[in-house]
């Protein structure tokens, strides 16, 4: 038996949080921590190089490809994908460590990160992020004027290839439509805290 800490709970539960690009779901997700007592987000391992803006342990966990496998091998990651030639991955033995001590743990992944973390912990509370409609999304996409219109367009359409996955494929508890923002957050935040309160 693990030596527990007097901040320790029984409710500890993994929060997935999925949405398409420009929906909005990283606003979500720091709402989400911010407004729930005693929860952490998770960080993930990455192959990328690390940058002179990021926090070793706060951004990301920087290994480089040869400690990347060696975790693969030895089943230490929930999920990970491969980014544009870059790896990333959610530790498992942290995130375990974390929802054993009744900590909140919020994942801000991928449909497909989601469906491999549904797979190995299927008791985690997964929820999609969807916008208004499709055309509010592709107008949000605009707005950040980040990218020119072919990129905005390449991403739109993945965002609705991404949208028809979420609904397919099961993994899903629930979806929220982010029309606003605060709502959305209020949203998550009494779902989940039904969802803890229905286990105890």
């Amino acid at each position: 038996m693990d030596r527990r800490l007097p901040t320790d709970t029984d409710d500890g539960l993994l929060l997935i949080i999925s949405g398409p690009s420009g929906v909005g779901k990283t606003t979500i997700t720091r709402g989400v921590e911010r407004g729930i007592a005693g929860s952490v987000f998770s960080v993930s391992a990455t192959t990328r190089p690390k940058t002179a803006a990021d926090v070793e342990g706060v951004d990301y966990h920087f290994v480089d490809d040869a400690e990347f496998d060696r975790m693969i091998a030895d089943e230490a990651f929930l999920e990970w994908a491969n980014v544009f030639g870059k790896r990333y991955g959610t530790p498992r033995a942290w995130v375990e460590e974390q929802l054993t001590r009744g900590r909140l743990v919020i994942l801000e992944i991928d449909v497909e990160g989601a469906k491999q973390v549904k797979k190995k912990l299927p008791q985690a509370f997964a929820v999609f992020v969807l916008p208004p409609s499709e055309e509010e999304l592709l107008n949000r996409l605009r707005a950040r004027k980040r990218e020119p219109e072919e990129q905005i367009q390449n991403r739109f359409a993945e965002a609705r290839r991404e949208i028809a996955e979420a609904h397919a494929c099961g993994s899903y508890d629930a979806f929220i439509v982010n029309q606003d923002v605060e709502r959305a957050i209020g949203q998550a935040i009494a779902m989940v805290n039904k969802r803890r309160g229905s286990r105890q």
